[in-house]
């Protein structure tokens, strides 16, 4: 269909405060492993997979004929019946969760949700409504999720269920604490002993936070953090909540979970998006002990692993196992890595470029080392016009997100640094003004 008329469309049927990418928004309505295309026919390179979330590719014969199997059998029964897949699906993340003892697994429709359950879980465990969250953080869109959730532009209610205290992010590029120095100090981490003393009742719920913020541009914690994060929780008791819907899967490189980069062990972990490669799906899974928390009461989700979701997962989790793809984010993503710091050495413009495996972000500032989230938007527009789709984050905008899928080539990576550095190259005309 003609983009203008779906475009006056949807602006007529849906909220005007949805974001749609582009000065002119696309419709992609193709995608065969790394590639998209538009309704016009435009081919492109996608490098941010639907928000970090196409984790295994589009249109994988083994993951879609799962799903096309399953739709031919049975579409939905809710959990109020067996689903042997759902089961399976479980007993594998068990297998891979990044925690020891006795765990299970909650699940639900998105990342948004998890969360939400996570965080009733958690609060339940310790009678206690006080949660302490990261600034920059994004943890969803419900109303529980949002007041955990450290920007304001994803928190349009100052309103919350809970009692929430916001503790500095680990934000080497900018943080406050550390500013000038060397290396990090962890006073950042430090902090949240002061924050727990000062600003609550000293019997916290929990703390929440992602390996690496995603939505808030891509920010790595630094070694050490979560280390003497896990040491300060465990002084009052409280549980750590680990958000994982961008990070795992194999996406960082390094590590199956992001947490894994850390000596630590989460009490409940929450996953979505690479879960289902675009099925809607998401998870909590920590000790049993806090899963079973809620009980005697009852709870259930009617979508939340479903017959065709939990079918897609499990043939996408396999498919990421049996072919290895986080070896690939390793050692393509570090190609990329290069290239972008290359870049970032040559362009004043970038200030930062981080994140690890195939999860990298570069940062644009003007002269003074303040956001440029003009010339982030600059970059992603000049990108579609070769053919390349990134994304943004970072609490000002200014922060490009990179985040193919991870069956991504070295030739693919190849070809999309080389726009980025002919993007530069364009648009670093602006530099020199």
């Amino acid at each position: 269909m003609d983009s203008d008329k779906l475009l006056e469309r949807h602006r007529a049927a849906l909220p005007g405060w949805m974001p749609l990418y582009y000065e002119r928004p696309m419709e992609l309505v193709r995608g065969e492993g790394v590639k998209v295309w538009d309704s016009q026919g435009n081919e492109y390179l996608d490098f941010f997979g639907g928000i970090v979330t196409t984790v295994s590719g589009h249109a994988i014969p083994e993951i879609t004929e799962a799903i096309k199997s399953q739709v031919d059998r049975i579409v939905h029964s809710s959990t109020l019946y067996l689903i042997e897949d759902q089961v399976r699906l479980a007993e594998k993340l068990i297998e891979l969760a990044p925690i020891s003892g006795d765990k299970k697994i909650f699940f639900t429709v998105s990342g948004t949700e998890a969360n939400e359950a996570a965080l009733l879980f958690a609060t339940r465990y310790r009678g206690s409504g006080e949660v302490v969250a990261l600034r920059s953080s994004y943890h969803g869109r419900s109303f529980a999720t949002m007041g955990v959730t450290g920007q304001s532009i994803w928190s349009p209610t100052s309103r919350t269920a809970l009692d929430v205290r916001y503790l500095v992010n680990p934000y080497r590029y900018r943080c406050p604490f550390c500013k000038g120095a060397p290396e990090c100090n962890l006073l950042c981490a430090d902090d949240l002993r002061s924050l727990i003393e000062a600003e609550t009742t000293g019997h916290i719920a929990a703390f929440i936070a992602e390996p690496i913020q995603g939505v808030g541009g891509f920010i790595e914690a630094p070694p050490g953090y979560f280390e003497r994060i896990k040491e300060i929780l465990d002084g009052v008791g409280a549980l750590l909540i680990v958000d994982e819907v961008q990070t795992a899967f194999g996406r960082t490189g390094s590590h199956f979970w992001g947490i894994e980069a850390f000596d630590v062990e989460p009490d409940l972990i929450t996953l979505a998006k690479g879960l289902g490669n675009g099925l809607t799906i998401g998870a909590v899974m920590g000790r049993t002990e806090v899963m079973e928390s809620i009980s005697p009461n009852l709870h259930l989700s009617t979508f939340g692993g479903n017959h065709v979701s939990t079918a897609g997962a499990l043939a996408n989790l396999e498919y990421i196992l049996n072919n290895d793809l986080q070896r690939n984010a390793a050692e393509v993503g570090g190609y990329l890595k290069d290239r972008l710091l290359k870049m970032g050495s040559e362009h004043s413009i970038i200030g930062e470029v981080r994140g690890r495996g195939l999860m990298l972000g570069m940062e644009f500032v003007g002269p003074a080392g303040d956001p440029d989230p003009g010339m982030a938007a600059l970059f992603l527009e000049a990108c579609r016009a070769r053919g390349v789709l990134v994304g943004k984050g970072s609490l000002k905008g200014n922060t490009i997100r990179i985040s193919p899928p991870l069956i991504v080539t070295r030739e693919a990576a190849k070809e999309a640094a080389d726009v980025f550095e002919e993007t530069m190259a364009e648009i670093g005309t602006r530099e020199k003004l």
